[in-house]
């Protein structure tokens, strides 16, 4: 995501500054953390609680390794965002940038919900078709390359709907694009009070 032609990272840090701006969360939960990115935006000023979640153990450990010092109290989860219930306390702001893309996605936000405050907001970034560019950009790394194996696009208006089944009204979307030349569709989310238990 950080190579020049992808030019992914950086954008999704900026989006998840927005949210961290726009919302001021006192706890917030990074779904796909990988090593951190993103993590560095968060002010340990305002967001006193951090929670990172992703299927790698070694991108756990290695998001350990770089936040620890500056986020003493972070919390750390490996766990299939699809498949189980990771169990954390919920929190104001769950951020999810191009990580639903390899999930079941109504799965997923089964297990997703619970990670919120009631009131919460959810504020994910999800890949649009871009013509002419490949699904996953061309990159000399044979495992970026095995990721157009199981990437699926994600349709922001079928998202809106699933997470409407889950008490998840949408607050704000709108289209962005990377240096790179593709699109994005930025959503958020707010859970409804009375979802919260449903």
């Amino acid at each position: 995501m950080v190579l020049p032609n992808v030019a992914q990272a950086a954008l999704l840090g900026d989006l998840f500054a927005e949210m961290l701006e726009a919302y001021a969360p006192r706890s917030v939960a990074v779904l796909g953390c990988a090593g951190g990115n993103g993590l560095e935006r968060i002010s340990p000023d305002i967001t006193k609680r951090v929670v990172g979640v992703d299927i790698n153990p070694a991108y756990v450990g290695a998001c350990g390794g770089r936040f620890w010092s500056r986020h003493p109290g972070l919390e750390l989860y490996v766990g299939d965002l699809e498949k189980e219930d990771l169990g954390f306390a919920p929190v104001d702001l769950v951020y999810a940038g191009l990580v639903l893309e390899y999930v079941d996605v109504a799965a997923a936000l089964k297990r997703i919900r619970p990670m919120l405050e009631p009131g919460g907001v959810f504020g994910t970034v999800v890949q649009l078709p871009s013509p002419g560019t490949a699904v996953v950009t061309p990159s000399p790394l044979a495992h970026v390359q095995a990721l157009s194996r199981v990437m699926r696009l994600v349709s922001p208006k079928g998202l809106q709907e699933l997470a409407a089944r889950q008490g998840l009204e949408q607050t704000a979307s709108r289209q962005v694009k990377s240096r790179a030349g593709k699109g994005f569709q930025v959503q958020t989310f707010r859970l409804r009070s009375t979802a919260a238990n449903a």
